[in-house]
């Protein structure tokens, strides 16, 4: 007989955070989010990974916040996963009630734990209710790969990334802060969400990606352009950048803030946030018989006063 169960092992595969509630049953605690200051651990509560352990659910194997719940038998359960096991234990199968464990939540509320990107810079040591939301607005917490051309799942920090990109993707990379690219396709009826180019630039002594795709529209295939900042959003808004593309004495252009690289790249597209070229338009760009696609794009970032 398995000895596992297939039903758990769905909802392993798809965990769930749940914000703790605000209740008078916890610790109200006020910190600053981003402060990488350290504070000190008082020597009683050093966490061992036993109590650790005891704060794990079960189920989804995620930190359980209140309420957390247990059974008659003593095992407990967080309250993300007590619906999805239909009020049956998971340990011993016995019904679960609606028993919180107080004792195990007051327990929590007297930890406090380091930051998981500790390793990525930051010193900060956070009490157990708190530190979720810390965690989701550390400003050491790792980027995610920019490049869209296949579901990349590398993180890191700013430096590897950029060497990551180089390496492993091919990505060109150039100096300075004015670029001219030309975009040629021979089949410009052919679109299917297709990225074309990602182009990283260095300049005022950080780094943008420049992204050039195709996509669909409604049913019209259409190309946008847009330059995303390789760091956090209020660094992102100290930069302007342009475009411009054109042809047969016509040109667009278009002036924007670069957004910053912990917006997805399909968020940034999906909300139009750059150039956007009708195909019909990109093809009188091109000339010719408009059975190729040549387009030249071209731009300039720089730093706002």
């Amino acid at each position: 007989m398995a000895s596992g169960s297939p039903f758990f092992d769905d909802i392993r595969s798809k965990p769930e955070v749940i914000d703790p509630p605000q209740s008078e049953d916890m610790m109200d605690v006020g910190e600053n989010v981003n402060d990488p200051a350290p504070n000190a651990l008082k020597p009683n509560l050093t966490v061992s990974s036993g109590v650790r352990e005891l704060l794990e659910c079960p189920v989804c194997l995620n930190a359980m916040y209140p309420p957390i719940h247990q059974c008659s038998n003593g095992h407990t359960l967080c309250s993300g996963c007590k619906p999805r096991v239909h009020n049956r234990c998971p340990t011993c199968r016995h019904e679960l009630g609606n028993i919180r464990c107080l004792a195990l939540e007051k327990v929590a509320a007297s930890l406090e734990l380091p930051c998981k990107y500790q390793s990525f810079g930051c010193m900060g040591i956070y009490p157990y209710y708190s530190k979720l939301k810390h965690e989701s607005q550390c400003v050491y917490r790792p980027y995610n790969c920019p490049y869209a051309g296949s579901e990349c799942t590398v993180i890191g920090d700013i430096p590897s990334l950029v060497a990551h990109l180089k390496d492993d993707h091919k990505v060109d990379m150039h100096n300075g802060s004015t670029f001219n690219h030309r975009y040629v396709k021979s089949n410009p009826q052919e679109v299917e969400n297709a990225t074309w180019m990602l182009t990283v630039f260095s300049c005022f002594g950080q780094y943008f990606c420049l992204h050039f795709e195709a996509f669909q529209l409604g049913m019209a295939p259409v190309y946008i352009a847009f330059l995303r900042f390789m760091g956090d959003d209020n660094e992102a808004k100290n930069y302007s950048y342009s475009l411009e593309v054109g042809g047969n004495g016509r040109k667009m252009i278009w002036q924007g803030v670069p957004r910053s690289v912990r917006d997805s790249h399909r968020k940034v597209r999906d909300s139009f946030d750059g150039l956007i070229i009708q195909r019909n338009m990109a093809l009188f760009f091109s000339g010719g018989d408009r059975k190729e696609l040549k387009l030249r794009v071209t731009g300039r970032i720089w730093k706002e006063q």
